[in-house]
């Protein structure tokens, strides 16, 4: 019940520590290389694997291939977007209605799609998701299927302005190290060890008495409020607000990048984010091809792991 000791002999900390502080210089990097757009992508990057660490509870821990989570980073884009539009601009007050209104969605979707497996879940996810894209196309007084510009960032009293992109890229790490935190926690508590357990082997656990859709819904809520507080940070970086956000696309690129990174780890999800969105900022100005290389590379990491980049230094190690 207790967690893996760190071994320093291992490259993983060494990795996860190098990442750390990467992120935490990067404002000083963006400031030595006299750009503003290293400091405005690396905010990006962290709002990614923020979204992709709340994915990763319910598909690296829970087995669950959700193709709806975009959704609640839909969400919580809209009602940043939403909310400002109607002279709404206090940050925890927007913080309160997303997290509401992303549970009680997410309560809902997740009782649903719980009755179903496998293929099953993964339809309903997706029904849901384009359910709410199409209903935020239809928001014509909201921009429709333009998107909703947004008229003033969240004020989050007493932190400093959003306005400022050293302001919003700490909030975004900040928030990112605290979710990572709290995931670490959660899947070495027993209520981690149960949602695995329904992973590697539901017949015994049922047999055990241990009730699934208490443990796997639990789970699926805690993991679409991550998202709405990532859609949250991301209509803050963009000042916009768009159906795109909940796209079906949107959704298979969070599952893309915790499947690169390695699914059922902490440091995987960061990793794949970083990974992926420096790879298509770097190949989209090489060639208009540059999905099909991504492809590749995509398809050589799977062949080398089905763990992903973080799994395969775990193999390595000699560990499952």
């Amino acid at each position: 019940m207790f967690p893996e000791p760190i071994s320093w002999h291992s490259p993983r900390p060494w990795l996860a520590t190098a990442i750390i502080l990467l992120l935490l210089c990067v404002p000083l990097l963006s400031q030595w290389a006299g750009s503003s757009f290293y400091l405005s992508f690396a905010t990006r990057i962290v709002v990614f694997a923020i979204a992709v660490s709340g994915l990763n509870l319910v598909l690296g821990y829970g087995g669950l291939i959700s193709m709806g989570h975009a959704l609640y980073v839909g969400l919580g884009a809209y009602v940043v977007g939403i909310s400002a539009a109607n002279g709404l601009t206090d940050g925890w007050v927007q913080l309160a209605i997303a997290l509401a209104l992303a549970a009680a969605v997410a309560l809902i979707t997740g009782l649903v799609s719980l009755r179903t497996r496998g293929i099953g879940f993964i339809m309903i996810t997706l029904a849901f998701n384009q359910m709410f894209y199409f209903l935020a196309v239809s928001l014509k007084q909201y921009g429709g299927d333009d998107g909703l510009p947004l008229s003033e960032r969240s004020v989050l009293t007493p932190l400093p302005s959003l306005d400022g992109k050293l302001a919003l890229y700490y909030l975004c790490l900040a928030t990112l190290f605290i979710v990572m935190y709290l995931v670490w926690r959660l899947v070495h508590s027993r209520f981690g060890y149960v949602l695995r357990g329904f992973q590697a082997n539901e017949r015994r656990m049922l047999a055990a008495g241990f009730p699934r859709v208490r443990y796997q819904l639990s789970a699926y809520v805690l993991s679409a409020l991550i998202c709405t507080i990532a859609g949250m940070l991301q209509a803050n970086l963009t000042a916009f607000a768009a159906p795109s956000y909940m796209s079906w696309q949107a959704s298979g690129e969070l599952i893309l990048i915790v499947v690169l990174g390695g699914m059922g780890t902490v440091v995987g999800p960061v990793l794949g984010a970083a990974i992926l969105l420096v790879l298509e900022e770097l190949l989209s100005g090489v060639t208009q091809h540059w999905m099909a290389i991504m492809g590749l590379a995509i398809l050589l990491v799977a062949l080398v792991s089905q763990k992903g980049i973080w799994g395969a230094l775990r193999r390595r190690e000699g560990k499952p």
